[in-house]
């Protein structure tokens, strides 16, 4: 149902995105999209590119007196860092990036415009259009967060209270509910800025107030766990995607992975339990959805692995580029946005796509079918 694309280079001129396929008659608010851009920028471990840049969203098209009209929403982000025609070329690829791999995919010598496109810069737009989604998704009780469960080797535990979360998550430097924890990890990034290295970890999305139903098991792309688990590992430096309990229930024997299923007149069909993540079979069960991202260490070191100069063939140290040393909680508000597209798509496709009243009357029918199942 909806369509993405995006454009623009790290220091070109603007990002730009067009979403095509988003209802007509959503309320959009221009703040919270900008409010959005800013949770992306502004954690602690974020790189001195954060201090330049002030992202805002211009709407160019697709809304009027902050409603959707049906037709394709573009969207532009200045960037206030200019600067890509002055830029030097580089020659030494950083291993762990798209450098070697796209020059020798696009047989370009200069690494300069492979870097520029390649960068993480580019999920600004993303979490623009992810806002939209949010928008859409919000008049049908759809809440999405994420938080940090672990950066290095500091980890945390998990929380059962999506409300205890977000309150928690209002005081943290790096989007984490556990203070004492936070500032083990703070101390861990900046030993590694010291050091001038990186670091990874892992955060999780958690959406509450979905509706049993979307997705589907009759074709392979259909499965929402696939087109999750996709659009999560589209996002850079992301390497793993847990959905609820899967890699401890791989450890596990069924009787004590599966959720058991239970029903009263009241609440219907439920369960106690939500080891799946919210999902079965690629559909959502009506749990909340559960959703684990490993991020590796951003490829760009202070200082630099080994490399080799693609021209000279000699053996270099590897590019130095202004980078981030570790980004994990801005990555997991970037998920917030890819996940907030992927289930807008899921309920359009299942509900609708015109308006956003034919969409609520199919949805609100759609709820006295499975009640009265």
């Amino acid at each position: 149902m909806l369509r993405l694309l995006t454009g623009g280079e790290s220091h070109g001129e603007a990002l730009v995105a067009i979403l095509d396929g988003m209802p007509s008659n959503v309320d959009i608010s221009p703040d919270f999209i900008n409010r959005e851009l800013r949770r992306r920028q502004h954690f602690f471990g974020r790189g001195k590119r954060q201090a330049i840049e002030e992202d805002s969203a211009k709407i160019l098209s697709g809304i009027i007196k902050g409603k959707t009209t049906g037709s394709p929403i573009s969207i532009i982000i200045k960037n206030k860092d200019f600067s890509i025609d002055r830029l030097p070329s580089v020659f030494s690829p950083r291993p762990g990036h798209a450098d070697l791999s796209g020059a020798l995919k696009y047989n370009l010598k200069d690494m300069r415009a492979i870097i520029e496109r390649s960068s993480a810069r580019e999920t600004a737009t993303r979490v623009a259009i992810g806002a939209i989604c949010k928008g859409l998704l919000s008049n049908f009780g759809v809440d999405i967060i994420s938080y940090v469960l672990a950066i290095g080797d500091v980890r945390v535990s998990g929380y059962s209270s999506f409300d205890k979360i977000k309150a928690l998550l209002k005081k943290s430097l790096i989007n984490c509910p556990d203070s004492r924890k936070e500032k083990e990890m703070i101390a861990l990034i900046e030993k590694a800025r010291a050091n001038g290295d990186t670091l990874g970890g892992c955060f999780e999305v958690v959406v509450r107030g979905l509706c049993v139903g979307l997705g589907s098991y009759v074709q392979p792309d259909r499965r929402l766990s696939a087109r999750l688990c996709g659009g999560l590992m589209s996002i850079p430096a992301i390497k793993a995607v847990e959905i609820g309990d899967g890699i401890q229930g791989s450890k596990e024997v069924g009787s004590k992975v599966h959720d058991e299923i239970y029903y009263n007149s009241q609440s219907g069909f439920f369960r106690k339990t939500n080891r799946s993540g919210g999902l079965e079979g690629g559909i959502t069960t009506g749990s909340v959805l559960a959703l684990r991202c490993f991020m590796k260490p951003i490829s760009t070191l202070m200082k630099p692995l080994k490399s080799v100069n693609i021209i000279s063939k000699k053996p270099v140290d590897a590019e130095i580029i202004r980078s981030d040393v570790c980004a994990v909680p801005s990555a997991g508000i970037v998920a917030e946005a890819v996940v907030a597209y992927i289930l807008a798509d899921a309920y359009l496709e299942k509900f609708g796509s015109d308006s956003l009243e034919e969409i609520s009357r199919n949805f609100k029918g759609y709820l006295s079918q499975v009640k009265n199942f």
